[in-house]
């Protein structure tokens, strides 16, 4: 895997694309290459990316993959490729068709074709820009093994049959969408409600592009698949619609972990995916393990905390079961919020063991136990105030 990545680290430098590790020489150097005009279209198609329609999302695509803007809005991804790229390769080794659906400008396309040249390789996008692009650096880079289409998945199925179909942040739209509630604030399982799975297929547009894309796959074909899902709620729906289209997994799922120059991203689940009903790998719908620590209450006690810290402080699933451990609770107050689309929050002061503890939980996966001395019990009544204020 070293020489696979040292050898993709020089293909990101011959698209141009650079390496940050402080937002402020990325946003030095933005300054420095681009005009004032190209950051403030930027802004603003990021803006109508961010909350429009599926045209302003196209638009915004172009616009990158003008040559000016390309690398430096795209170095910003840098790790994420760097992520992502030799995972995938590593994995088409036998492939002799290779489909990656929503190429962008090809940049992770191009260098499938160069590692692998006895392969044929067809990127597709609905951004027209970006298969310029693409084509453009395909000659460039002297690849006759690779072609890029323009291609709509929401209308029409791709062309051909692949033995290997390559589709990352591309599947599921509506980064904002939150996914399905569980049933309750007290559990993190989720009801198989038929109508909920479809309405969020349909919202992302999960559904139909996945009908498309195994349309296209090969009966001994597979799949390889990494979205933006990692929250329970976003994962669950996806797992359920691949088993419902007679995926299974090819290999335990992977989290992957990458930097956005500053910001670390926590993604995935990397999924490969293979035709078959029988599932030797069994789909996970539980929390994924946590950094959160268990309460002990001797523990906790004779701990030492500063004016502004709690005992003890858990914004981990595992502060569930944390919760639901403590000894001799009796509750002050409690407030439990329902939405009329089953979302829930739920609110609660208490005390346990000689202490003041504040539970938060809510439907789409979050919790959080904050535990103080008696003393300082205000400071969660204030809490509890600032929270119950901001569901409203």
């Amino acid at each position: 895997m070293g020489r696979l990545l040292d050898d993709f680290e020089v293909h990101l430098h011959e698209w141009g694309l650079r390496r940050f590790t402080s937002d402020e020489t990325y946003f030095q150097w933005q300054r420095q290459t681009l005009s004032a005009d190209d950051i403030a279209a930027l802004h603003a198609h990021v803006e109508k990316k961010r909350h429009g329609t599926s045209e302003d999302e196209t638009a915004f695509y172009d616009l990158s993959a003008a040559p000016r803007i390309l690398p430096v809005l795209y170095s910003q991804r840098y790790d994420y490729y760097a992520a992502i790229g030799p995972l995938v390769a590593a994995r088409l080794r036998d492939a002799t068709t290779i489909l990656d659906f929503g190429c962008g400008p090809g940049i992770l396309t191009t260098f499938y074709a160069r590692r692998y040249p006895q392969a044929r390789v067809i990127g597709i996008d609905r951004s027209r820009a970006s298969i310029a692009a693409a084509q453009r650096k395909a000659e460039a880079l002297h690849l006759e093994n690779v072609q890029f289409e323009y291609g709509d998945l929401d209308a029409v199925s791709p062309s051909g049959t692949y033995d290997c179909i390559v589709t990352t942040h591309a599947l599921v739209q509506s980064e904002q969408d939150p996914g399905l509630p569980s049933s309750s604030w007290r559990s993190f399982e989720r009801a198989h409600d038929a109508t909920a799975q479809l309405a969020f297929e349909r919202r992302t547009s999960l559904g139909p592009r996945l009908d498309r894309l195994l349309d296209a796959m090969s009966a001994s074909g597979r799949m390889m698949v990494f979205e933006k899902t990692r929250q329970l709620g976003r994962r669950i729906p996806l797992q359920r619609a691949f088993m419902a289209h007679g995926l299974q997994l090819f290999e335990q799922p992977q989290l992957v972990r990458y930097a956005l120059v500053e910001e670390v991203s926590d993604d995935g689940p990397f999924f490969m995916l293979k035709r078959g009903k029988e599932n030797n790998i069994a789909w996970n719908e539980e929390p994924e393990p946590d950094q959160g620590r268990p309460f002990d209450g001797t523990s906790v006690r004779s701990a030492s905390s500063g004016p502004d810290s709690p005992l003890y402080e858990n914004h981990w699933p595992s502060a569930q079961r944390a919760w639901e451990q403590l000894n001799d609770k009796k509750v002050i107050r409690e407030d439990t919020a329902e939405e009329s689309d089953g979302r829930q929050l739920h609110v609660e002061l208490g005390t346990a063991e000689g202490l003041r503890y504040l539970y938060c939980a809510n439907t789409f996966d979050q919790r959080q136990l904050v535990i103080v001395e008696p003393a300082r019990a205000a400071m969660l009544h204030t809490y509890y105030q600032e929270i119950i204020q901001g569901s409203a």
